[in-house]
């Protein structure tokens, strides 16, 4: 199928370019997957080791620690040896660390193949954003990019679905035995092998990033490759791309460096989006809903359901935001985003904050309660029509060609450690206050759209190589 470009100048074969970025998006589906195990998990491993609150939140969040070690490495991983190699890499390491979390020994070791899983996870979080950008024509580029979230999240509702099935089936998250010896958590943790070996197959059938091919001195491949995706003649975009890659050594985090507190202001801006979008809170909701449910009076079972709808919630707005991010634009739906999450939090604030406690937990009653359930999902429904997807959309094209395999690992990584401080500290401040926690996130929501309005400009249908410049985004 083909299609003009938005400027006239170009056409595309888009089914191409959607096959080409759904299966490098496969990586963003293993990071929602291994989320929603862990939530559906982690009671039932709190009860199984004898966890208390801070060690469970370690277990939860030792993978994010992982996955920003991943995502650091990742960049020169790619760089050297490709970005396709790099994704195999990734799969047989959440394969590996899958098999190991459904079998564990002992807590030690479960986070040790929790950290592996996560490390796979962080590398996979860094390739699939770089190779869409890479291959993406402009006109395309943002609803592309946007399929890393979409991944996220269907694969997040595919293992809310699946937990639920498995509950349903062994009649409680800890029952033992429930088929071939194993605890039905243990089979939430087996089954994530299916999308990791289904990830590694189609990274392998993947071509190599024509960027990737130019800057090896590969240009007759990276010719053929971009033959595949676009109608009329590439030898122009080769061109461009030899240009703006001429005279430039492998990317390194020294090159980095800038006035502005050591790195460059584009840098910067790279990490505080990638900040931002952990700080509102999103992934207590996903890591822990189950756990909050529970802890304001819903049964397992509702507590599953209702994480369940939450996650469904999550999938269709995440849509909607593909289909808005190249004709609306990325400035005006973060701002968007900010201003919703903040009246959305700002009411779980004064929900949570305001419920009578009893045995250390709020209550919430009838009225109180919907109120809860509404605002939770119009507060994740803000999220993912905006923050979710755009964020991955702006990380992977604002950087220029020479720094951007490093300055992507850079704030992917800072993404991996404010997702780690988030989860790693939610448990204690809920066991403080539920009020407390989502005051927090109400405050960075507020800093969110603070920071968008001044820093962040528009990068709509800018070509890649025209927006990787100081230029695009205020310093």
């Amino acid at each position: 199928m083909a299609m003009s470009m938005a400027t006239g100048s170009e056409r595309y074969r888009t089914g191409r370019v959607v096959g080409l970025a759904s299966s490098a998006a496969l990586g963003g589906f293993l990071f929602g997957y291994d989320s929603a195990v862990i939530n559906g998990a982690s009671s039932a491993i709190k009860s199984t080791f004898g966890l208390g609150d801070f060690a469970i939140g370690f277990v939860v969040s030792i993978a994010l620690i992982g996955s920003a070690i991943g995502a650091w490495f990742a960049g020169g991983l790619a760089e050297r040896y490709g970005r396709r190699p790099v994704m195999v890499i990734a799969a047989v390491l959440f394969f590996a660390a899958s098999i190991g979390q459904a079998l564990p020994v002992g807590i030690v070791d479960l986070c040790i193949w929790r950290f592996i899983g996560g490390a796979g996870i962080g590398v996979a979080s860094v390739m699939a954003p770089m190779y869409i950008a890479e291959i993406a024509p402009a006109a395309l580029r943002g609803r592309m990019a946007s399929l890393q979230q979409l991944a996220i999240v269907i694969g997040i509702f595919a293992t809310g679905l699946v937990n639920e099935l498995i509950l349903t089936a062994a009649g409680g998250v800890s029952t033992n035995s429930f088929w071939l010896g194993l605890a039905a958590w243990q089979w939430m943790f087996l089954l994530m092998v299916i999308p990791a070996v289904v990830y590694a197959v189609l990274a392998l059938r993947l071509p190599e990033s024509p960027r990737f091919l130019i800057g090896v001195g590969k240009t007759e491949k990276a010719t053929a490759v971009l033959a595949s995706i676009y109608i009329d003649d590439v030898v122009p975009l080769v061109t461009s791309i030899t240009n703006s890659l001429k005279g430039d050594h492998k990317p390194r985090f020294s090159d980095l460096r800038g006035k502005r507190l050591g790195l460059m202001p584009i840098v910067w801006i790279g990490i505080l989006l990638s900040v931002f979008q952990q700080f509102v809170g999103i992934n207590a909701v996903f890591y822990y809903s189950n756990t909050i449910w529970q802890a304001v009076g819903f049964s397992e079972g509702q507590a599953f359901q209702t994480s369940l709808i939450t996650t469904a919630v999550n999938v269709v707005f995440t849509v909607v935001a593909i289909a808005l991010v190249d004709r609306v634009g990325r400035k005006p739906l973060l701002i968007v985003g900010s201003i919703g999450m903040i009246v959305t939090l700002g009411v779980l604030t004064f929900v949570f904050g305001t419920a009578p406690v009893v045995d250390g937990n709020p209550v919430l009653s009838d009225g109180p309660d919907i109120a809860a359930m509404v605002a939770f999902n119009l507060y994740v429904a803000f999220f993912a029509a905006t923050w979710g997807p755009v964020v991955w959309v702006l990380i992977s094209e604002i950087f220029p060609n020479r720094i951007r395999a490093a300055a992507l690992a850079l704030a992917t990584a800072a993404q991996w450690i404010a997702n780690f401080i988030v989860s790693t500290t939610f448990p204690g401040l809920a066991s403080v206050s539920l009020g407390l926690a989502y005051g927090i996130f109400t405050a960075f929501a507020i800093l969110s759209l603070l920071f968008v309005i001044a820093k962040v400009k528009e990068t709509k249908g800018m070509q890649l190589e025209d927006i990787g410049s100081l230029e695009t985004v205020k310093a």
